[in-house]
């Protein structure tokens, strides 16, 4: 039977098939799976990803994750080397055809591996569910060129939003007081993002450094780029990594604008992690490490429409 044609049971037992697989994969390359909590009195800082808060009974308040990655990297600063978890995350607002407000990530570091060796292994993990694809590479600055007809670098505010009216995408009337990155995530979304990894899985990479808070940066010519990586297939966004940034100083100024702009875009700042920041302080080793959407992956190996035929149980009935 193919994998279009199975019962939604037959999907489920496969999708048991695939944690089992994903979890020799990582054994056959010697990382070890930790189980990091879901709880936390501090939460990831990212002006585009909202939190669900939890009341306790002794009323404090506590944060589910949207990410395991603060906790992962406090133990690569213990020494665990190598490491991955597959579990739940938890984002607020989240709902739609490709999004359910809690999702299966699976997410892992490599001490000592680089940028371009982590996005070939990344690609090994996408062929697990998707078969034996090729892969395609484009920069991020190089996207906007070919599909949005813009060079983002010395674009100005107008210039963006030029290039959103000029595609004829429905825009909400305060777009002319959105800042520069919001309005690149809307070209990448509505514009470049639905001619990515139309027959191939599609890489892409070196972000704007704007968009890179967790990454190391450089200049390239004139542009200051993250080395940040995202994979597409058929114009869906499966993963998103980084070669990781070490040094606290930095990291703890990048949080800080990050807090900023939510403040900007009209939503509470969020408690930056002092316990995230100690460990970069004593030390994290050199490691680059990347975030993979399990559920995704399984609609595009069985063709679905909705996350809802994938995932045991969707948002709207439990």
């Amino acid at each position: 039977m193919s994998l279009e044609c199975r019962s939604f049971v037959e999907v489920l037992k496969d999708r048991a098939e695939l944690l089992g697989r994903s979890r020799k994969f990582f054994a056959e390359r010697n990382v070890i799976e930790v189980d990091c909590p879901m709880l936390s009195k501090f939460a990831p800082v990212d002006q585009h990803i909202d939190v669900m808060r939890v009341q306790l009974n002794g009323g404090e308040e506590r944060f589910l994750h949207t990410s395991p990655e603060y906790p992962m990297k406090r133990l690569l600063v213990e020494g665990m080397g190598d490491i991955y978890q597959i579990g739940h995350v938890f984002r607020e607002g989240e709902v739609g055809r490709l999004h359910n407000p809690e999702f299966t990530m699976v997410e892992w570091y490599r001490i000592g591996m680089g940028f371009e060796d982590l996005i070939e292994e990344t690609l090994d993990y996408c062929r697990l569910f998707l078969g034996e694809l090729e892969s395609e590479f484009i920069t991020y600055r190089e996207a906007l060129k070919r599909y949005a007809g813009i060079d983002y670098v010395g674009a100005s505010e107008s210039d963006l939003v030029g290039c959103i009216r000029k595609h004829e995408i429905d825009t909400p009337d305060d777009i002319d007081s959105w800042d520069r990155d919001t309005l690149l995530e809307m070209i990448v979304s509505f514009i470049v993002e639905p001619h990515l990894g139309k027959d191939r899985l599609c890489v892409l990479k070196h972000y704007p450094a704007s968009q890179a808070c967790l990454s190391k940066t450089a200049v390239i010519e004139d542009e200051k780029i993250g080395y940040r990586f995202e994979i597409y297939y058929k114009g869906m966004e499966l993963a998103n990594g980084y070669d990781e940034l070490l040094d606290p100083v930095e990291q703890k100024k990048r949080l800080e604008e990050e807090n900023a702009c939510r403040i900007q875009m009209g939503k509470e700042p969020l408690p930056v992690d002092p316990l995230f920041l100690k460990a970069l302080e004593k030390g994290m080793p050199d490691s680059s490490g990347v975030a993979v959407g399990f559920d995704r992956l399984m609609l595009l190996r069985h063709s679905g429409e909705h996350i809802r035929s994938v995932i045991p149980f969707h948002w709207d009935n439990i």
